[in-house]
């Protein structure tokens, strides 16, 4: 049995004794401005206090109206703000949990035409140009931030998080790069942390000295301009005189064009920049971003790199998180994949946040797993996505499930996902909902695809049987050259050195992600990374970005991706993680060409026409990604997942789907 003794040792605040040093960090999950809104967080919020979190974090609220994040209104600035606050933490404290309240200003981030900024820059991902700020609104935005943390109390938390990293309000005072201001608000840096300084102080005064102040703060920043090392710790130590408790780490700007929580991060990866904040400060510093698993987050302890860790996502996949690590049951707890398809890419789209590999993450008063009345027998036939997650829920519920699966394994599509650079997460969901079938007493049949008459035996039969690459209609389809993904991927074809890919949804994308990376990504670690990406851990740096840029990459194959469609590449990729697989494939010369007809495929490669224009593309391999036909080999009552639709391998969907059927059945 696995044991974590760093990360469960108690940490005194002094007026507050956290029982262990995991910290719930903040999400967005889209649900204040909902009519059960509230309600629906603080069930969220109440689960995870219950699993075990030390503290817990919201997602952002703003304390005046120019600091929200979109034009609906998620504030804590009037006495009614903070009488609607009320349930979540008194539902946080009757789970025996704690729970601070994060106060965040957008500045030029927010999306809406109110913003505001030190200086009046446009923000490169946002279309909506900021105010700037005057003096005295400096000093009334200081006052709002009080007013919320004194309405943060009242409403009974137990603290707040004073958000100043990631590009945020505060964080863009204390560059040059956004702060252009000549009075006492800008120029040196002494001026340009003021505003922060001055927001901890005034919060501190108003709310009291015994309540939780957190500020979150960027440890490295990543943009041109940034904040060195240096810089940073001199930041920290104003902030800690202001009077912080805790010292919570974000990494990097959202403008930055570097990945900070995607796939392509490997665990722990910024731990490093943690412990320089650590070294200047005397205050507990707590690291983030990626600590998806208790053997990552006791590593960091255990090095000394943090005095706690922060893990945001890992409590989306399991609310029960920390006491799963802290009985020592690592193979219970549903790791993370960092995905994002379902948390910040719904967030990003007005969309609740959720989870695809627990879609009953913010949906805890929605999607309600009850104890059977009546057991039946269950048939789930496929063993994929939507079969392990309807199987493993019914068989918990009480029914007597059986699981066919035709091939040797569990998995179906994951199995080919984890071969992709940066997914090898995929593999630890297959781990976990196999542990979780056996637990629940569900019986798995490999090798075996049953026929009507031994599922006549059943009282419900679930068709998740996943779907066939779809061939299209090309002469020479059928040429030696030409292989599907999932030969590709399983490895049973070796491509050749010039390789033509047709599709370019997420499928061709992954294809071209693993020939370009697979061996260089196979043991990528926290300092490979951070050379693949330009990162330097010189502390007077500016934004730790390497002067002389990225490396030269050298990939292993010439790359060309086709696409009948005439809408731009990638398109259909996550928001928050397609900018990241789009970079790494133009950095690698990959060409991609959009508006083809496909002529026909040869011993020299694909013949394509493009408006009018014949060209060849010159092709060892053609990997073939042009989209999914369902699977349906047999009728049944309950199609889900891929069998009931094809489209680009949607794990979201068919996780919720099986979920969803298994809770009615």
């Amino acid at each position: 049995m696995p044991s974590y003794p760093n990360l469960f040792r108690p940490l005194d605040l002094g007026f507050v004794t956290l029982p262990n040093r995991i910290l719930m960090g903040s999400m967005h999950m889209g649900l204040e401005t909902l009519p059960d809104g509230m309600e629906r967080l603080a069930a969220f919020y109440a689960e995870r206090a219950q699993g075990g979190a030390a503290l817990i974090v919201t997602g952002g609220f703003s304390p005046n109206d120019a600091g929200n994040l979109t034009t609906h209104r998620a504030q804590v600035s009037t006495p009614e703000d903070a009488q609607k606050h009320r349930v979540i933490p008194e539902a946080v404290h009757a789970a025996g949990g704690r729970i601070v309240l994060q106060l965040l200003h957008s500045g030029r981030y927010g999306f809406h035409k109110g913003i505001v900024a030190p200086s009046p820059l446009k923000a490169p991902i946002n279309q909506y140009a900021p105010r700037e700020l005057p003096a005295a609104e400096i000093e009334s935005t200081i006052a709002d931030f009080a007013a919320a943390a004194k309405l943060a109390r009242e409403a009974g938390y137990d603290g707040v998080e004073v958000m100043g990293s990631e590009g945020y309000l505060l964080t863009q005072f204390l560059v040059l790069r956004t702060n252009k201001r000549q009075d006492a608000w800008g120029g040196p840096l002494e001026n340009r942390m003021r505003f922060p300084a001055e927001v901890v102080k005034a919060v501190r005064a108003a709310a009291g000295k015994d309540f939780i102040i957190v500020y979150r703060i960027s440890a490295l920043e990543l943009v041109e301009g940034g904040l060195s090392t240096n810089e940073i710790q001199q930041v920290a130590r104003a902030v800690e005189a202001a009077g912080a408790d805790l010292l919570n780490t974000g990494i990097g700007w959202h403008e930055a064009r570097i990945p900070t929580i995607a796939q392509a991060v490997p665990r722990g990866g910024f731990a490093w920049a943690t412990r320089n904040l650590k070294q200047a400060v005397k205050i507990p510093v707590i690291a983030s971003n990626r600590i998806n698993a208790p053997e990552i987050a006791e590593a960091i302890l255990a090095r000394g790199d943090a005095d706690m860790v922060s893990l945001a996502r890992a409590f989306l996949a399991d609310e029960a998180f920390a006491n799963k690590a802290k009985a020592g049951d690592r193979a219970g707890i549903n790791i993370c994949i960092a995905c994002n398809q379902a948390c910040l890419d719904h967030y990003f789209i007005n969309q609740s946040a959720s989870c695809v590999v627990n879609p009953r993450a913010g949906r805890e008063t929605l999607l309600v797993f009850a104890p059977t009345s009546k057991r039946k027998r269950v048939a789930v036939v496929g063993g994929g996505p939507a079969g392990l997650s309807c199987a493993a829920v019914a068989a918990e519920r009480g029914h007597e499930v059986v699981l066919f699966e035709r091939s040797g394994q569990l998995g179906g599509q994951f199995n080919l996902a984890k071969k992709i650079p940066g997914k090898l997460e995929f593999g630890e969901s297959v781990a976990y909902y196999v542990e979780r079938l056996r637990r629940a007493g569900a019986k798995v049949l490999l090798n075996h695809a049953p026929g009507e008459a031994e599922l006549g035996q059943f009282d419900e039969v679930v068709l998740a049987t996943g779907i066939d690459p779809r061939r299209p209609a090309i002469p020479g389809i059928e040429h030696k050259s030409v292989a599907s993904y999932a030969d590709v991927l399983s490895g049973r074809v070796q491509p050749g050195r010039n390789v033509a890919i047709i599709g370019a949804g997420g499928i061709g994308f992954d294809v071209a992600l693993y020939l370009l990376e697979r061996k260089e990504r196979a043991t990528l670690d926290a300092k490979a990374f951070a050379h693949h990406w330009g990162i330097v851990q010189d502390p007077a740096v500016s934004g730790g970005l390497d002067p002389k840029g990225l490396p030269a990459p050298h990939p292993a194959h010439r790359i060309t991706m086709l696409k009948r469609s005439s809408t731009p590449f990638g398109l259909t990729l996550g928001r928050t993680t397609g900018w990241v697989h789009r970079a790494e494939l133009a950095r690698n010369g990959v060409k991609t060409i959009k508006g083809v007809e496909y002529r026909r495929i040869d011993d020299a490669g694909v013949h394509i026409s493009v408006d009018g224009k014949e060209s060849l593309i010159p092709a060892d391999t053609v990997v073939i990604c042009a989209g999914q036909e369902p699977l349906r080999p047999l009728p049944a009552k309950h199609l889900i997942g891929g069998a009931k639709e094809a489209g680009e391998l949607d794990a979201k969907r068919a996780m919720l789907e099986g979920a969803e059927l298994a809770a009615a059945l």
